[in-house]
């Protein structure tokens, strides 16, 4: 999920969900019912001795998500416990990182940031990697993942996201998607069209059975989540268009915690390095967006 040069958006299951309501398992196979099996995952010692000597002496790595972007992170049927391959992931970084595991809370994704460093050790929620966020907080990259636009499939005819005025688009608050559609509604204002009439929620969720209804015309978001959600919906939701605004996306460490910052930047090459990042994302159907270097805050443009 993002604030500016990629983001992620969820489109989760196809019915009137709450905010805090699961994917419907009932729809197709869902792998994140029982998760990725991280049990052949080892402590490496030398990634060890970077973790913080409080976070170690702790023993539990505390993680925040907004828990309702699948396949990165949601929840499972009984609408509570979080899964995803963030979730995995932040588990795996644990054991590698010799660590008793890792607990994920849900909050808000416009309100992680300001909790990283004090409530929660990181936060894995699809963040893309910005100049801005680096100004902010230290990022670790692990995936790269572009942006598309999903309706209803009865509906792929009449949207047409290269003139997208006029038209309602649902776009989750605090995202890039969200600014991204408010600058192609200002630039159809520029050029005497009718704007788009941008529909911000708090989560995803609310955003999907309006799309698939036809309340909205499209949505906006991760490709790797317009895909699990096609899926996902047996094909009532489809993608229109091409993938765009491909960029990475990183964990996010307080920008005062660096040494937590090298330790998960290890953490994770161990895992790319042994394929294990690789299958994790592929248990949630997503391996193609695994990333070969997790690089500490790299050069991104603004």
């Amino acid at each position: 999920m993002s604030t500016q040069k990629l983001a992620s958006l969820a489109l989760v299951a196809l019915l009137p969900l709450t905010a805090c309501a699961a994917p419907d398992s009932n729809a197709v196979d869902d792998p994140g019912r029982d998760g990725f099996d991280i049990s052949s995952i080892e402590k490496d010692d030398a990634v060890a001795a970077l973790v913080p000597r409080e976070l170690a002496s702790r023993g539990t790595l505390r993680n925040a998500a907004a828990t309702d972007y699948a396949p990165a992170e949601y929840r499972k049927e009984d609408g509570q416990t979080p899964t995803g391959y963030d979730i995995d992931l932040a588990k795996a970084l644990a054991k590698v990182m010799g660590l008793k595991g890792a607990t994920t809370t849900h909050a808000p994704f416009d309100s992680l940031i300001p909790q990283v460093g004090s409530k929660f050790d990181l936060s894995l929620s699809s963040f893309s990697i910005t100049a801005e966020r680096e100004a902010e907080v230290n990022m670790i990259s692990y995936v790269k993942v572009g942006s598309a636009f999903a309706t209803a499939k009865k509906n792929a005819q009449i949207f047409d996201p290269a003139n997208p005025c006029g038209k309602t688009i649902g776009v989750q608050k605090g995202t890039f998607q969200y600014e991204y559609v408010a600058k192609l509604s200002n630039k159809c204002k520029a050029e005497s069209k009718a704007p788009i009439t941008v529909k911000p929620h708090d989560v995803q969720t609310e955003i999907t059975p309006k799309v698939a209804s036809g309340q909205y015309d499209a949505t906006f978001a991760d490709s790797t989540v317009v895909g699990y959600s096609i899926r996902k919906t047996r094909g009532a939701l489809t993608q229109v268009g091409d993938t765009i605004e491909s960029a990475p996306q990183g964990v996010v460490v307080a920008k005062a915690d660096r040494q937590l910052g090298l330790a998960v930047q290890a953490a994770m090459q161990k895992l790319m390095r042994t394929g294990q990042l690789k299958k994790i994302l592929g248990h949630y159907g997503a391996a193609d967006a695994a990333l070969e270097e997790a690089e500490l805050n790299p050069q991104v443009g603004k």
